[in-house]
């Protein structure tokens, strides 16, 4: 199965609560903080939900 590597480059100060939420499931905290996730439908979707603050690669 792919991975997606997933890396927060936007503060999350000021955004939406849900979309807070959202990057603290992916398990990102800080700027330039980087996670592995399978690639999955509901990764692809939390990914989808916070596209603006988040970079993403393929794995």
């Amino acid at each position: 199965m792919s991975k997606l590597k997933v890396t927060l480059v936007k503060s999350v100060i000021g955004r939406k609560q849900d979309q807070i939420a959202t990057v603290k499931a992916l398990g990102l905290k800080k700027i330039r903080d980087v996670v592995e996730h399978n690639d999955t439908p509901q990764i692809r979707g939390m990914v989808r939900k916070v596209c603006h603050l988040v970079n993403v690669e393929e794995i």
